[in-house]
């Protein structure tokens, strides 16, 4: 798919994982990609990660499009001020996809513990990580799309269903940014702008693939430590599907909406990199809901 000329993205948390994927997508449709987080070369953030902003802006420039990085940490809304002000200089205004996928979150959840038995300020500072500067940034690049009375923003949580996510910071992170999407949705609506919840599947990122100790190209030895990896996607799978919306010119049927990759690929047509259709949805309620 290609996107319209001139196209201009923000990935916030474009790093890694679903932002990088998210990201190298839009490149390869086109489009002028401003890839933020706070991993960059030279200056690495508290993840202890090795993957940087400038990596990924140089894959998102490297697939056609242009890669523009930028550290930011959304949990400062002044520097998230700074960010949207250079974005529009530099653009004339025109913002068309605001993509948040601020996350951070995985080292602060301890599973298999109460709320009340979890360390509280870490619980805060996943909320703190994973909605509220999904909340700062919508705020400061939404006047930018609602002046134009056109405009996107997708909302990447993890997982559609109402069912616990096992955690209740985690639980509650996730289920806010549902609920972002729903009520930014709501509020831009008459503006012209449409704001969608996303989620994909069992991602296969870089943390994932070190997890089970396989790359990209050998993550199928992973199965052997977890079957559930057979239904696995890669990042570039999401990327896929925000490619689809942002192309979309029914879009704005859907505001409010959380979607997820798997229903997309089957609506839109597109498979993940490998040529494979993964669909965690049927995967997940035949082998692991109720086991």
């Amino acid at each position: 798919m290609k996107l319209a000329d001139g196209f201009v993205a923000l990935v916030a948390g474009g790093t890694r994982g679903a932002g990088r994927g998210i990201a190298v997508e839009l490149g390869a449709a086109g489009a002028t990609v401003y890839v933020t987080g706070r991993s960059s070369r030279g200056s690495p953030s508290s993840m202890g990660r090795p993957e940087t902003i400038e990596e990924t802006a140089e894959l998102v420039t490297a697939e056609g499009g242009r890669g523009i990085p930028l550290r930011v940490d959304h949990t400062v809304p002044a520097q998230v001020r700074a960010l949207v002000d250079r974005l529009g200089a530099e653009q004339d205004g025109r913002l068309d996809l605001l993509v948040n996928d601020i996350w951070g979150g995985d080292a602060l959840t301890r599973w298999g513990v109460t709320f009340w038995e979890h360390p509280l300020e870490e619980g805060l500072h996943m909320q703190r990580l994973g909605v509220h500067t999904h909340l700062i940034t919508s705020w400061f690049a939404a006047p930018l799309m609602a002046a134009r009375a056109t405009g996107l923003i997708v909302e990447i949580t993890d997982g559609a269903s109402p069912g616990y996510r096992g955690n209740l910071f985690y639980d509650l992170a996730k289920a806010g940014v549902i609920r972002l999407a729903l009520a930014e949705g709501a509020d831009l609506r008459p503006h012209g702008v449409t704001v969608v919840g996303l989620t994909p599947g069992f991602l296969r990122s870089e943390a994932m693939l070190d997890h089970f100790g396989v790359t990209a190209q050998t993550w199928q030895d992973g199965i052997a430590r977890d079957l559930h990896f057979a239904a696995s996607e890669t990042p570039r799978f999401v990327g896929r599907a925000v490619v689809a919306l942002a192309a979309d010119p029914e879009i704005a049927a859907r505001s409010g909406q959380t979607l997820t990759s798997w229903d997309l690929a089957e609506e839109f047509g597109f498979t993940d990199v490998d040529g494979a259709r993964p669909h965690w949805g049927r995967y997940f309620a035949q082998h692991v809901e109720g086991s």
